[in-house]
């Protein structure tokens, strides 16, 4: 997994992208941390919510979304580096 700066902060709202794992380049919202902040819920384009590391996401800069085949599924997979300090402020 790719380290992430410790400054970086996902709020409710932001748009986000999968940066690693098996849906890499998916888009969808930022929904809010799991209880294990580690993990984050976000929103896909077709209004599923999923669970996927907190190190897996990254602030989208696309204005459009990604064609419909990218669809959000599974859950992710492995667990993320621990202690992403400030990944949830």
């Amino acid at each position: 997994m790719r380290d992430r700066p410790v400054g970086t902060v996902f709020r409710e709202g932001d748009e986000v992208v999968l940066a690693e794992g098996t849906y890499q380049g998916t888009q969808g919202v930022f929904l809010r941390l799991r209880e294990d902040v580690n993990w984050a819920d976000v929103t896909g384009r077709d209004g599923s919510v999923r669970s996927h590391p907190v190190a897996w996401l990254d602030h989208s800069t696309a204005t459009n979304g990604p064609p419909e085949v990218e669809a959000w599924e599974g859950e992710g997979g492995a667990a993320s580096k621990a202690g992403s300090a400030g990944a949830g402020q």
